[in-house]
């Protein structure tokens, strides 16, 4: 792992316990965001920048913009304390979770290892066979445009649904 890597890890950890963490809601929802763009950063780090760029669109950008627009329209209570009332018993269950899922970590390929995903029956004939059959000059923009066109349309739509959702509701608040 590299210095870089874990960084971004442990700021994504240090996000997601802030977020689960932080009674205030705006605290919360803003350090949802930061997590949201260290996830895109890590996609970006794994060589995924399609899932890092969806991430970061959705995560990040439509889904803060929704909940802030969301806490503006509700009563915000009055508190100065950031994290209280934490429940032993819960950060038990979460330390618990977060030591079994880092308990994995080791088991998984250095990236860029070869693997069975690497070197198995379908991704060499997706590389042996991407160039002619799709005449796509980068494999994998052939195999997101051509081989798995549908479920590219897919999370088209749904990236496009998120944002004329959030365009119709900052419309209705510029009107209101």
């Amino acid at each position: 792992m590299t210095p870089l890597e874990a960084v971004v890890l442990v700021f994504v950890i240090g996000c997601a316990l802030a977020a689960a963490l932080l009674r205030d809601v705006l605290s919360a929802i803003i350090a949802f965001a930061a997590y949201s763009l260290g996830i895109a950063v890590i996609w970006v780090i794994l060589q995924a920048p399609d899932v890092a760029l969806t991430e970061a669109a959705v995560g990040a950008g439509v889904m803060t913009l929704l909940l802030l627009l969301t806490i503006a329209k509700t009563v915000r209570p009055e508190s100065d304390a950031s994290f209280e009332d934490v429940r032993p018993r819960s950060l038990v269950v979460v330390v618990a979770f977060a030591a079994v899922l880092l308990a994995t970590v080791p088991a998984l390929p250095a990236i860029g290892a070869e693997t069975p995903v690497t070197t198995g029956e379908v991704t060499s004939y997706y590389l042996e066979n991407a160039y002619e059959e799709t005449e796509v000059g980068n494999a994998v923009t052939a195999v997101l445009a051509a081989y798995r066109g549908f479920d590219t349309l897919g999370e088209a739509v749904v990236v496009f649904s998120a944002v004329v959702a959030v365009l119709m509701v900052l419309r209705r608040e510029v009107m209101a």
